[in-house]
């Protein structure tokens, strides 16, 4: 944990300490510690108390300032022990680091499943071999993947009607790309009609909507551009 949660002015950074040690001395295991730790940062606290009471602006010296300073860094240093040790325990939830006056870390929001399908480019045909281009149809045809979106799902079909359930199709492979390549049996006659169609899926695989098919035809030894 980032030391930003002890303060810098003394006033504050005690207060803030007198906070920290009433909750930890009450239920210190609630908070993943326990009573001798507890009672070892009392210490401190209380060291850092007395010598901060001691630095009396009328009566203030290099020296008193001086171990005002060590039992503050002593204090801190037990501080961020100990706040290590509560940020480590998966039972403390975020409400109680807070009450101790620590930082939370934010976390970060899952990305949703995709809501929308990708739109797909038959690029070329050259033998056997159909390169795509996938790209977001919501925000432009000339970008690639929408936001949270990690990668897409590619498969392919051969045959006059393309079904309607995916699990019929064959499945040519995940790519994080929005280019790809759909390699099809070299034992396929020249003008065999092919489809294709895809979905995104987030960084938790989970899928979205599926393209509608796109077609195309085999070339077999010849070559053939699409736009």
């Amino acid at each position: 944990m980032a030391s930003g949660f002890l303060p810098d002015k003394d006033t504050t950074l005690l207060a803030w300490s007198l906070n920290f040690l009433t909750r930890i001395t009450q239920t210190p295991t609630a908070f993943g510690l326990t009573a001798v730790l507890a009672t070892a940062y009392g210490t401190v606290h209380g060291n850092f108390a007395v010598a901060l009471a001691a630095c009396d602006p009328g009566e203030r010296s290099r020296s008193i300032v001086a171990s005002k300073n060590s039992a503050r860094s002593a204090l801190k240093t037990q501080a961020r022990l100990l706040a290590n040790l509560v940020d480590g325990t998966a039972s403390v939830v975020d409400a109680q680091k807070i009450d101790l006056g620590l930082n939370v870390r934010a976390r970060p929001s899952p990305s949703p499943a995709p809501v929308s399908a990708p739109g797909v480019t038959v690029r070329s045909v050259v033998g056997w071999t159909v390169s795509l281009r996938l790209y977001d149809t919501v925000s432009s045809a000339k970008r690639g993947k929408p936001l949270g979106v990690s990668g897409a799902s590619v498969f392919s079909f051969v045959g006059a009607t393309p079904p309607a359930d995916i699990s019929a199709w064959k499945f040519n492979g995940n790519t994080g790309r929005t280019k790809f390549d759909v390699e099809f049996d070299s034992t396929l006659v020249p003008g065999t009609r092919v489809f294709v169609t895809a979905f995104w899926f987030n960084g938790r695989k989970q899928p979205g909507p599926a393209c509608s098919p796109v077609t195309t035809f085999l070339q077999g030894g010849s070559v053939s551009m699409a736009a």
